[in-house]
């Protein structure tokens, strides 16, 4: 089983979107049962009382404008067990990328990388809490998740 997570600062917009997006995509393909999809943020800021908050209502209108459901999802922070139980933990920005660093202790075999760094195009995707642009995001997330299946399973 390959397993991902995808990590954001709050765990409500872009990660939970990639999740979603990603567990579509295998499920389309028919390779649901070979992966094991999740997302995390750096903060706790989304978090109350141990209660992760639901996928913000604009990042969750923007799945189910595609069809994809992410009823049920709550912020999770990440924490230093994630690195031993991922086998891809892929951040959507440097920020992210610093504060998994801090709470991994580091990433000696290699298993963080940024989202579009599986594109042609590398960089961060805009966070939409703070753009307001959630199509784009989306499309962002989309093509990031296409990259990583195409690295991940070739030809599929």
């Amino acid at each position: 089983m390959i397993k991902i997570l995808f990590v954001c600062h709050g765990n409500i917009c872009r990660s939970p979107m990639a999740e979603f997006v990603l567990k579509d995509m295998v499920k389309k393909r028919g390779l649901e049962n070979m992966f094991h999809i999740e997302s995390r943020a750096t903060s706790s800021e989304e978090i109350w009382g141990g209660i992760g908050n639901p996928v913000y209502p604009p990042a969750k209108k923007m799945l189910a404008k595609h069809g994809i459901s992410c009823e049920g999802k709550r912020a999770q922070r990440l924490t230093r067990a994630d690195y031993d139980d991922y086998d891809f933990l892929i951040g959507m920005d440097q920020e992210n990328l610093r504060g998994m660093n801090r709470i991994l202790g580091g990433d000696p075999g290699r298993k963080v990388s940024l989202l579009l760094d599986h594109t042609s195009r590398p960089g961060p995707v805009a966070d939409p809490w703070y753009t307001g642009d959630f199509e784009s995001t989306y499309r962002d997330v989309t093509e990031g998740c296409e990259g990583l299946l195409r690295e991940i399973c070739p030809g599929k």
